[in-house]
């Protein structure tokens, strides 16, 4: 966080580090989910954010790869994990962070929000089709080379619920869908 930090990008301030614990920057605001449900925010603007936060996070180089396309990765980055504060999105929830190419993050995100997509019992099933289509067309990297890397991830993920598990196919073929007809 202090790398990307130092490269301008928008995280919580860090008071101190010991091993996994952090006391970080208290944040206040609605998370951009919470934003995007309450009607603060428009599911346009909300795919332009997050389409440029994943772009500004891809700007930086990884700190140890020598292949120079490697960059910092998120790996989590979706509406629950942006906290919109009076002086702009703050990304939060970076224990998922690695070094790669830029086309991963932007696949894991797609796919996170496309699960949303197509499970028919969630409750934001609708916007975050259209959610979605904003993002993959604002997004620079196209994520279809590491979409089945971001589908191998995401199926290995232990948090996932049984629904979201039963979902990934699908969501895989509406990210298909929206990449070809935006990139």
């Amino acid at each position: 966080m202090r790398y990307v930090a130092d490269h301008g990008f928008p995280v919580p301030r860090i008071y101190e580090a010991s091993g996994a614990d952090l006391v970080l920057e208290r944040l206040d605001g609605p998370t951009m989910l919470g934003a995007l449900a309450d009607g603060t925010m428009h599911l346009r603007d909300g795919g332009v954010v997050l389409a440029d936060l994943l772009d500004r996070l891809h700007r930086i180089r990884a700190r140890t790869a020598t292949d120079p396309g490697t960059r910092i990765l998120h790996l989590d980055l979706h509406p629950e994990n942006v906290v919109m504060t009076e002086g702009g999105p703050v990304v939060i929830d970076w224990r998922n962070t690695t070094e790669g190419p830029p086309e991963l993050d932007v696949a894991m995100t797609a796919l996170i929000v496309a699960q949303v997509a197509v499970d028919p019992g969630h409750p934001f099933t609708g916007q975050a089709e259209a959610f979605l289509e904003v993002l993959l067309g604002c997004t620079r990297d196209n994520p279809l080379s590491q979409l089945e890397a971001a589908v191998r991830r995401r199926a290995a993920d232990p948090s996932l619920t049984g629904d979201e598990q039963a979902h990934l196919h699908e969501a895989k073929l509406l990210v298909t869908t929206f990449a070809r007809a935006h990139h």
